[in-house]
């Protein structure tokens, strides 16, 4: 089993190949604007999973994967006479849910921020529940005893 250390090296550098590959071997103009976002290679350094992202549609993105998938072992490959160790590792891609969750949570904080203006001017609206100062005070000695009070 490698070192952690080396297998980040090897998922750096496979970014970088798949990087390159994609506009070396891939000579497909559907596959768009496809980012490579992360590898990672797990502990053995026989697999590595490749997360992308593609600018554009659902259809641009189906269209991306499949072509990615076509031309996985070309990719495999050129990043294995890239690396130069004894094994190359499988390439799996994997679509990267990172824009749509991030797109999500920036519609959740607009929202969040829509609340709390709504709440802020009601606030500024709002008044006491009964009379602005709700405690005892001392009776001064010229009232008038209130007959349920002065028992």
């Amino acid at each position: 089993m490698a070192d952690q250390a080396r297998a980040r090296r090897i998922a750096e550098r496979i970014k970088q190949l798949v990087t390159q590959g994609l506009s070396q071997v891939v000579k497909d103009e559907r596959v768009g604007f496809v980012t490579i976002t992360d590898v990672r290679v797990t502990g053995d350094l026989q697999n590595a999973s490749v997360f992308y992202t593609v600018l554009g549609t659902e259809e641009d993105r189906a269209t991306a994967g499949e072509i990615l998938e076509t031309y996985r072992g070309r990719l495999r490959s050129f990043v294995g006479k890239g690396l130069g160790i004894r094994l190359t590792p499988t390439l799996e891609f994997i679509l990267d849910a990172l824009p749509e969750d991030a797109q999500h949570m920036d519609e959740l904080l607009r929202e969040v921020a829509e609340r709390d203006a709504a709440l802020a001017a009601a606030r500024r609206e709002a008044g006491f529940a009964g009379e602005p100062d709700p405690y005892r005070k001392p009776r001064a000695e010229d009232d008038e005893p209130h007959p349920d009070r002065d028992l």
